[in-house]
């Protein structure tokens, strides 16, 4: 397995780029532990597919070196980078066997029959697909032929990383907890650098033990799934993790505090001396219906099963609060109360508060 260093990284489609906006990936630096479980997170054109087509040699970037444990791999093709990948869509042949499939990538390159049949039956073990070993291919079911490719791409025990470009796009959702808690099973035991591109917040939160967030080809913030819930360093990780997402609410700062319409907000800490267009963030979980606070008027109550999730207007604002029990009804007037704790003011999307003192 392989640390993997990402250094000042470029990449752009059109040859004569110039400007920032000319770039699908922006500026990125990034280092990789061997043996880490990861997940890069974003909308479609963010710059995942880009950014992991670069670290398997598919493409080659227009800045910036790739390393693999401080060797400079950059301009090495894919077959020189040791690497493992598993696609969107099952690779695998339908003409052999589940064993022979698992077998392939040993025996192409040479290892010797006893070493493979002893790496097939053990990944066939952690896959759970023993009793399919003998099965041709073709006649699996869509979620079993996902568990070969997968298979196929940890039964080498030599490889720098694996990769996963959105493995389980095609799996029907009964089945994706399934095997997302198999593939993390699998990183526990096995312990390979693994890389997890997905679009969907529960695979890469269930999967990864650190998270990249792309927006735009830029990364916007890098942590643990709780760091990244509990503190989001933009606004577009509030948005586009947790469900519903962060309510973000237009600011006035003045005399270093936050006002929302007149009224004062207590945040988590100092107001950071910065510029740009302000916002308080504050996620639905720390949003309570009090008998003091902001005013405003419900316009919807959800009940999901665990809690509802209540709809207030704060006149033509929006915000979310979960609400555990006893909702307040439909039209009712409420108060607002934000835990200040949890509550923070952005600077043109970024943090722009202190971390509240331990």
């Amino acid at each position: 397995m392989a640390k993997i260093t990402l250094s000042q990284l470029r990449h752009s489609y059109d040859p004569d780029a110039i400007g920032e906006e000319d770039f699908a990936l922006k500026m990125i630096d990034l280092d990789w532990d061997d043996g880490g479980a990861y997940a890069l997170l974003g909308p479609s054109g963010c710059g995942k597919s880009t950014l992991l087509n670069i670290i398997s040699g598919l493409l080659e970037p227009s800045e910036g070196r790739v390393l693999f444990d401080d060797e400079d791999v950059t301009h090495l093709p894919p077959d020189q980078r040791n690497i493992a990948q598993v696609f969107q869509f099952p690779v695998i042949y339908d003409t052999m066997s589940v064993y022979d499939n698992l077998a392939f990538p040993l025996r192409n390159r040479g290892v010797p029959a006893a070493k493979v049949d002893e790496r097939v039956r053990e990944i066939a073990e952690m896959l759970e697909v023993t009793d399919m070993l003998k099965v041709r291919a073709a006649n699996l079911s869509p979620d079993n032929k996902q568990k070969i490719s997968m298979g196929r791409g940890l039964v080498r025990d030599d490889v720098n990383v694996v990769m996963f470009d959105e493995p389980l796009t095609v799996i029907d959702p009964h089945l994706k907890w399934k095997l997302r808690s198999k593939l993390k099973e699998l990183h526990q035991r096995v312990r390979a650098t693994m890389i997890y591109v997905t679009h969907d917040q529960t695979e890469a939160l269930t999967f990864a033990d650190q998270v990249v967030v792309m927006q735009d080809g830029l990364i916007v913030q890098i942590g643990t799934p709780v760091e990244l819930f509990e503190r989001p360093a933009h606004t577009f990780v509030g948005h586009f993790i947790g469900s519903p997402g962060m309510n973000v609410l237009p600011a006035e700062v003045r005399d270093g505090a936050a006002f929302f319409n007149g009224t004062k907000v207590d945040l988590e800490g100092a107001i950071s001396d910065k510029d740009g267009v302000a916002e308080i963030g504050v996620r639905p979980e720390y949003v309570g219906i009090a008998k003091t606070g902001l005013p405003a008027t419900v316009k919807k109550v959800a009940d999901i099963g665990r809690h509802n999730v209540v709809e207030a207007m704060l006149g033509d604002i929006r915000v979310n609060a979960i609400v555990e029990n006893d909702p307040p009804a439909q039209g009712e007037a409420v108060h607002l109360a934000f835990k200040p704790d949890q509550t923070r003011l952005y600077r043109d999307g970024w943090i722009a508060t202190e971390r509240a003192a331990s």
